[in-house]
């Protein structure tokens, strides 16, 4: 086990998998993750992970913090999912101004943050703040949170885009239109946010420039060193880690579920064939390939973050080439354990089946386009400019 994994919240989270498991059929019925999963984890201290200190947070190291988030998925994917993405907002809060974090955790620190990147809307400027219009989709958990962030341009008079911004919009000023009718992640409740006219106050709203820059305002107070690690490996590493914890998952029950099969056609323990292990030995080995790699980028980064030496694009593009990859091992693995359960893992009942329903749809995120992952990782290789916006 990781050093890293060794933190009092990753304890507490292993003894409430069982219940995640138990209610995991229960959070697709919902549609959502189920209220008491979220209790939990909040009780757990979860998504203090990445808080920071002076909003009662632990500021873990982010190895720790996804290393919680596979081990929720490995019980429930949605729950999982919905907790990596939740939970990485406190780290992406601490990066706005002091005024914002104080805006959303002054009375409660444990109020929570849904989001949708995408630019599916945009603002223009005014001289009280910005102006926000949008419909923006896929936004995981948002039932359980308050605020939200979404993404989009700054438009001038003529319609031309001037800055590119994360805005964080108060509960009052959106709605949330169910529209999460889906056949994987079934239990994450991504509906649509719409927003209409809304006055974003400009301290709510961060540049991607600012964050490129390293010159994010709530870096004056949040001064953990885990804040100053690159978007372009957080968000995408947030996307990738609850898939390879399904993974995971995926093989616990399939291992499990062989030991014990007979096959119909020839009344032979499965266990007993020579093939079930070799496929057995290269999912794990599939699995494990992608976490030591995801794992290894994480510290690397880190590491020149401490040092003053700072993250390189070498070290980014690397971080988002693994990151990619992990994800397809992960899919990878799971479809071999689908394809060699037999037919009882079809049944709705089946862990397996969830896991590979789950991890295919999480696979179709915008962050898991291996394409371009592979395109960055080449480019910085060839001397050209990357291109790739989650570098």
């Amino acid at each position: 086990m990781s050093e890293y994994a060794n933190h009092e919240v990753i304890d507490r989270i292993r003894a409430l998998l069982p219940g995640f498991a138990e209610r995991a059929q229960e959070t697709e019925d919902l549609r959502k993750v189920h209220p008491q999963n979220i209790a939990e984890l909040d009780e757990a201290g979860f998504f203090k992970l990445c808080q920071p200190a002076q909003w009662g947070g632990y500021e873990a190291e982010m190895e720790t913090f996804y290393s919680a988030v596979k081990l929720i998925a490995s019980a429930c994917g949605s729950t999982g999912w919905c907790a990596s993405i939740l939970g990485i907002h406190n780290w992406h809060l601490a990066l706005f101004s002091q005024q914002a974090q104080e805006d959303v955790w002054g009375d409660d620190p444990t109020v929570r943050i849904s989001s949708s990147y995408a630019p599916m809307g945009a603002s223009t400027k005014t001289d009280d703040g910005y102006v926000l219009n949008g419909k923006w989709s896929w936004s995981s958990g948002c039932q359980h949170a308050d605020w939200v962030f979404v993404g989009g341009p700054v438009l001038d008079d003529d319609g031309k885009m001037i800055d590119f911004c994360t805005y964080l919009v108060e509960g009052s000023q959106y709605e949330i239109i169910d529209v999460w009718n889906v056949v994987g992640l079934r239990g994450t409740g991504s509906n649509d946010i719409v927003v209409k006219d809304a006055l974003i106050p400009a301290h709510r709203v961060l540049s991607f420039a600012d964050m490129a820059k390293g010159t994010s305002p709530g870096l004056e107070k949040n001064t953990n060193s885990i804040y100053r690690l690159p978007w372009g490996t957080i968000h995408p590493t947030t996307i990738t880690s609850p898939i390879m914890g399904m993974a995971d998952g995926c093989y616990e029950v399939h291992r499990e579920h062989q030991r014990n099969r007979v096959q119909a056609s020839t009344g032979a323990t499965v266990k007993d064939d020579p093939f079930a292990k070799v496929r057995l030995a290269e999912a794990a080995s599939e699995i494990d390939a992608g976490w030591l790699q995801l794992m290894r980028n994480l510290r690397v980064e880190k590491d020149a973050v401490d040092s003053g030496d700072g993250v390189t694009m070498e070290m980014r593009t690397r971080a988002r080439r693994d990151q990619v990859r992990a994800t397809q091992r992960s899919i990878d693995a799971i479809g071999l354990l689908f394809q060699n359960s037999g037919a009882r893992a079809l049944d709705n009942t089946s862990p397996i089946q969830r896991f590979w329903r789950d991890a295919n749809a999480g696979r179709v995120h915008a962050a898991n386009d291996a394409v371009k992952g592979y395109i960055s990782w080449g480019q910085n290789e060839f001397g050209e400019k990357v291109t790739d916006s989650m570098v």
